[in-house]
Order: C-alpha cells, then sequence, then structure tokens
C-alpha cells in the first residue's frame, strides 16, 4: 500500500487502543477501514477521521471516546498519515490527556485507577490462519484453537466406498430387464411388448468402524481424537465407536448425542480406564469375539487410532489383527506419532500390526484427517 505499511499496521494498533478503551473492534472492521481509504483523499485528515468513525463506531455512547482516543494517538503533524510510524507513539509516556481517556475507559469496566486494562481480543481465524491449524499437532493445540478445529472439522466431507448389494432396483439403463414390471406396464398396449423395463444392482454405503486408544501413551491427542470419531459418528450413518486401554469400551451411543460437549463428557464418563494402560492384543480380541459379528457385516471398514505402544501379549496382537483383517473389507491403522518425520515404527505392537494393516497413516493435524477423508473418497 505505502512504504513499510505503517498505514495498515497503525490502523491495527489505532483498533487495539480502542479495544483497550472498551470499544468493541474486530478483525474484520479494520479490514473494512483500510479497504475504505481507496475512496478517499488519504492525505485529508479529516476524511480519514469520518471514514474511521464510520467504520468503527456503532453506538452513539462511544463518539466522544473516539474522537479523544484519535486526536490522542493521530496527532497532528505535518507529515503525511502514512508516513507515520505511530508504533513509536503508543510506547511514549502517558500524557494527562491519556490519563482521562483510560480513566473514563476503566470507570466504565469497573477497573481501579491504577489497574490497567486488559484488551480482550476476538479471535478470528482467516484464511492464513487456518492454513497454519491445518497441519499445527494436535498436541500442541490451547484451548481456542482446539475450538477452531474443532470447528473445521466438521467442515470436512466424508464420503465412504458404495457396496453393491444383491437387492435390485429400477434404472433407467440398468443391464437387466426386469420381466414383473415390464409386462405390467405393458396391459395398457394389450400386452405387446413396446416398453422395457429395466433394473440395476443397487449400492450402498459401507459400515464403519473407529477403534481409539485412549490409553496414557495417547494422552495428548485422545480428546481431541474423540472429537474426530464424533464427527465421523454423527456425520454418517452406520458407524460403531469403541475406545480401548486395558480393556475395550463401546461408546456409540454416547456419541450420538447432538451436542458435542455433552457427547464427549459422556463418553468420557463411560470410559473407566482412560489414561491408564495398553493392552492392544486383549482389546482386538474382545472386539473380535463380541462385537465382530454384529459390525463387520456387509463388508465395513475399520478405523484403529493408536501409537502401537502395547503392554500386553505381542503374539496375541499379531493373531487378533489377522482375523480382524480377514473379517473387514479394509483396515486402516492411524499413529499420531507418524506425523514426525523421524519416526519408525520400532514399538513392538506397530511391528507385530503392520502386516495385517491395508493403511498406515498419520493422525496428527487437520491436514492427515483430510488425507484420510480423499483415501476414503477416492475409493468412493
Amino acid at each position: 500500500m505505502t512504504s513499510g505499511g505503517n498505514l495498515l499496521r497503525n490502523s491495527l494498533l489505532f483498533g487495539r487502543m480502542l479495544r483497550a478503551l472498551g470499544v468493541a473492534i474486530t478483525p474484520t472492521q479494520i479490514v473494512d477501514l483500510v479497504e475504505s481509504l481507496q475512496y478517499i483523499e488519504i492525505g485529508n485528515r479529516q476524511d480519514f477521521k469520518n471514514s474511521a468513525r464510520a467504520v468503527l463506531i456503532s453506538r452513539q455512547e462511544h463518539l466522544a471516546l473516539f474522537d479523544e482516543a484519535f486526536d490522542l494517538f493521530w496527532q497532528a503533524r505535518k507529515e503525511d498519515l502514512s508516513e507515520l510510524d505511530l508504533g513509536k507513539l503508543l510506547r511514549k509516556r502517558r500524557n494527562p490527556q491519556t490519563q482521562q481517556v483510560v480513566h473514563r475507559a476503566n470507570n466504565d469496566n469497573g477497573l481501579d485507577n491504577d489497574q490497567e486494562p486488559e484488551p480482550q481480543l476476538d479471535r478470528i481465524y482467516t484464511y492464513s490462519d487456518q492454513e497454519l491449524l491445518r497441519q499445527k499437532d494436535f498436541a500442541k493445540l490451547d484451548d481456542n484453537e482446539l475450538q477452531a478445529v474443532q470447528r473445521l472439522m466438521m467442515k470436512t466431507v466424508w464420503q465412504l466406498e458404495p457396496r453393491r448389494t444383491r437387492r435390485m432396483v429400477r434404472a433407467a439403463r440398468g443391464p437387466q430387464i426386469d420381466l414383473r414390471r415390464t409386462m405390467r406396464q405393458n396391459l395398457r398396449h394389450g400386452g405387446e411388448l413396446l416398453q422395457l423395463a429395466r433394473r440395476e444392482r443397487k449400492f450402498k454405503r459401507r459400515p464403519i468402524v473407529v477403534i481409539c486408544d485412549i490409553s496414557g501413551s495417547m494422552e495428548r491427542y485422545s480428546r481431541v481424537l474423540l472429537q474426530f470419531v464424533y464427527v465421523v459418528t454423527s456425520r454418517l450413518d452406520r458407524v460403531e465407536s469403541f475406545a480401548f486401554g486395558t480393556r475395550l469400551t463401546r461408546i456409540t451411543r454416547q456419541l450420538r448425542t447432538r451436542n458435542i460437549d455433552q457427547a464427549l463428557r459422556d463418553a468420557s464418563a463411560t470410559i473407566v480406564d482412560w489414561a491408564g494402560g495398553t493392552r492392544i492384543g486383549e482389546s482386538i480380541r474382545m472386539f473380535n469375539y463380541a462385537w465382530a459379528r454384529r459390525v463387520l457385516n456387509q463388508g465395513a471398514v475399520v478405523l484403529i487410532i493408536s501409537d502401537g505402544w502395547d503392554r500386553g501379549d505381542v503374539a496375541l496382537l499379531a493373531r487378533e489383527m489377522d482375523r480382524l483383517h480377514r473379517s473387514c473389507h479394509q483396515l486402516i491403522w492411524l499413529n499420531p506419532l507418524l506425523g514426525d518425520a523421524d519416526y519408525e515404527p520400532l514399538v513392538r505392537g506397530i511391528q507385530a500390526a503392520l502386516p495385517h494393516i491395508d493403511n498406515f497413516l498419520p493422525v496428527h493435524n487437520l491436514a492427515s484427517l483430510e488425507q484420510l477423508a480423499a483415501l476414503l473418497a477416492a475409493r468412493a
């Protein structure tokens, strides 16, 4: 825009000052202010002030406060506004006029005279922020970023491979002739076969089974990955969800709750071995014997989310993984540690499971979940 981009930076600083004084300013309003500058003469101080007041102020009681803050912040100078570096101005000691403005804002907010007001910045994620969130490891997210990731997860489109069933349905150009419907439709023509009704195989979405590790070694990822399990469960039909540490727990019913926070609280309360030990082999065996026949029919896709750390019998894990692999249509292992460029599958659990899985994928950030969705969609 200008040399050094000072005008944009100073507009941001001015918006922060207004927020500190109790005026609700959003990043979107700052962007609108900058865009409005192309319609005015930037060197005209009064035009700039009127534009800023029209864009940034929406309440009448803030007008007087805005005028004082504007005169203080954008002090009259001979130089052009676009050349001012007003970051230095904020670092100067406040004069009595500043103290009066801050004092008024403190009284409005119920603060003491000597107490500094804390700006409360609204977190609005732009495209670049979302791109950073897509690549950021789940274990390094703060509370605000976790909520943003949760919203972005809800926008992910999940589409599973359809399965061709034995049932036949009507089709305009199906490969088979529906004799019964053909005879019924041609009765109006005296029995002459003038129209041929056709049919084809019906396609139905495959079921999906998610088995998530919530042991101590997965504690950094368990809660955000349960959010992922909730999204899959709420977005698709015929989804079965399980969690395991030292034993297997079915959490499908808890994750069917409409409110995600309530669903995660119910699921956490149901899991009695949260952040404990890990016995992957015994948990997979419990699934194979208690649940496989009920949830793996009709060619289900199975997702196992675990880092592979196992304190149980490795031979049992290999045997049960082989049985699970032969019982499902596709077996995918998602490992949050696989996102590390230096990761090597050295732990016993991963080494025992690798020969029996179809895909070994990372699940450490949003980009990895999008990779999984793309893989399932490609098969579809």
